[in-house]
């Protein structure tokens, strides 16, 4: 099983062979773009036991599957998270295994996260302010999340920053993260501010789109198309002359990526996702907990859902303004 097939194909002949597997879907920060006061968290028994994630990558892995990020929520907030990481790796230890966190809880963890394997980490961070830090999330921590990338890239992990682009309340430190990417070997990625949610805070004055955020960063400092990283990424990446990382710009809204889209997604409760736009949801959940059917069958529904996968943006097109791009919010997801 250490030897994955080759990747699987989609019904446009795109080739899939990334995975996103959220593990929970609590979160220590009330982000101001995801929190919702009707927001009610599943409960322990609908959300994947460990063993059942551990079967998912095994199937994921027998497909084809190159490449699993594990998310949340936030997944340091599940219990022995470090155990499935290293479980997982001890099982596949050639898969590429990602994680997304929001950094609170890393510090301390980092080299054991080495040791298991992990080589590259993606950190939500959308302010590199206390104040505003306390306004965003609903919480301190900028500084915690701030020591955890320090120590990650004293690992030699590879860190990608994740900046929420927000007009309005975080566009005033473009330079400060631009600041960030010159003097440390990691990239900052701009992400278009998307409505996602039944109740979500997306309105067209927050909405700060890629293009004018690179044009903005090239006022600071010198940018130079970087190669992509590999077909199928949404970052449109940037050298930046006499820096020592990379600045990226990522645009679901204003430039969609979906004909190269490489990706499913697995929420929480175990409910595929072929697109991160259209709201339908394929359960493998019931499938692996039936002793008649279980991995063999949850195989048969993802290939079956693969066939199935849309194109994102012509989901987005038959929506009208101001609707959200999903109904569910991206913490139920998978971030």
């Amino acid at each position: 099983m250490n030897s994955p097939l080759d990747a699987m194909t989609d019904g446009y002949g795109r080739e899939i062979n990334y995975l996103r597997l959220s593990v929970t879907d609590r979160c220590n920060l009330r982000c101001l773009y995801c929190r919702a006061s009707d927001f009610k968290f599943l409960s322990h028994h609908d959300i994947l036991r460990y063993e059942e994630l551990i079967t998912l990558v095994d199937l994921a892995r027998s497909l084809g599957i190159g490449k699993v990020r594990l998310t949340g929520g936030e997944p340091f907030a599940r219990r022995n998270f470090l155990f499935l990481v290293e479980s997982i790796l001890a099982r596949h230890p050639g898969l590429d295994l990602r994680i997304t966190t929001n950094g609170t809880m890393l510090s301390g963890r980092t080299a054991l996260l080495k040791e298991y394997g992990v080589r590259a980490l993606n950190i939500s961070l959308d302010t590199l302010r206390e104040d505003k830090f306390q306004r965003i999330t609903g919480r301190s921590g900028c500084a915690e999340v701030r020591a955890a990338i320090d120590e990650a890239l004293a690992q030699g992990l590879r860190i990608k920053i994740n900046v929420v682009a927000l007009k309005g309340v975080n566009d005033d430190e473009l330079k400060d993260f631009i600041d960030l990417a010159v003097t440390h070997p990691l990239d900052v990625r701009y992400i278009e501010f998307m409505p996602m949610g039944g109740h979500t805070v997306w309105t067209p004055d927050r909405y700060w789109s890629a293009d004018d955020i690179a044009a903005d960063a090239g006022r600071y400092v010198e940018l130079e198309p970087a190669a992509s990283e590999r077909r199928g990424g949404p970052a449109r990446m940037f050298r930046i002359r006499g820096g020592r990382g990379r600045f990226g710009v990522i645009s679901p809204l204003s430039n969609h990526f979906c004909d190269t889209c490489n990706r499913l997604r697995i929420t929480p409760d175990g409910r595929l996702r072929t697109c991160l736009f259209s709201d339908r949801e394929y359960r493998l959940a019931p499938l692996l907990r039936n002793p008649k059917l279980g991995p063999a069958f949850a195989r048969r529904v993802l290939l079956s859902a693969l066939r199935r996968k849309p194109r994102g943006y012509e989901i987005l097109q038959g929506r009208k303004a101001m609707q959200p791009a999903a109904m569910k919010r991206m913490s139920a997801i998978g971030g």
